[in-house]
């Protein structure tokens, strides 16, 4: 699966964007910039526009975890983002706000490679996380990091970020994902529709061609 990550975008964008591509994609994140930007709101707008998607807040939470995890599914996100280095209250506070609206937080695990954080996250309750090389890092050696999250999804659902275009896709496989976030690839082509046809046939095809483990 597919999620549409709108970042550093105006409001006309995200809206076009996400309608362009909304054949080939099934969650549609509102990013962090854009949330500081237009608030919540937005989200809420997204969500009416968007209501057969999984809309996901990128609040990049790392504190006050009930405020800002109600804040953002009560708002019509379906997925909020909490930081993996945050305190484990914080992050216990967050996933109980979500199992009372039936909804759900993502673990973002940018910076953790540590097996000891993965193994409290995971006896935390923890469930979806994604394994995310930040903007800044896609610029150095970071692809070469993805060892320690090899086994990742035999306890969680992993999500996958960081420049994902067609050629990294692979490279990301190799995470057995359940969903591969997609930003600029899609958002700064000239056919989002286009671009984003063409990460799903990359997707499908790859794991169409992978042996299966069982």
């Amino acid at each position: 699966m597919i999620q549409l990550a709108l970042d550093r975008l105006t409001k006309s964008e995200c809206r076009q964007i996400a309608d362009q591509a909304s054949p080939y994609v099934d969650y549609v994140e509102i990013g962090t910039g854009v949330i500081k930007e237009y608030g919540m709101d937005f989200v809420r707008e997204m969500k009416e526009c968007n209501p057969d998607k999984v809309i996901v807040a990128d609040m990049k939470t790392c504190d006050a975890g009930k405020h800002e995890t109600r804040q953002a599914l009560e708002s019509g996100a379906d997925i909020t983002t909490v930081m993996g280095f945050s305190a484990d209250q914080t992050i216990v506070d967050s996933l109980e706000v979500a199992r009372n609206l039936e909804k759900k937080v993502m673990v973002d695990l940018l910076g953790i490679t540590s097996e000891k954080r993965l193994q409290e996250l995971n006896a935390l309750g923890v469930e979806l996380v994604s394994v995310h090389i930040g903007k800044d890092m896609q610029k150095a050696h970071a692809f070469d990091s993805l060892e320690p999250f090899m086994y990742l999804s035999n306890d969680f659902d992993v999500f996958v970020a960081g420049g994902i275009d067609p050629d990294r896709i692979e490279k990301f496989h190799q995470l057995n994902p359940a969903v591969y976030i997609v930003g600029s690839y899609i958002t700064d082509a000239e056919s989002p529709w286009s671009a984003a046809k063409t990460i799903k046939e990359v997707i499908h095809s790859i794991e169409t061609n992978t042996p299966s483990n069982s």
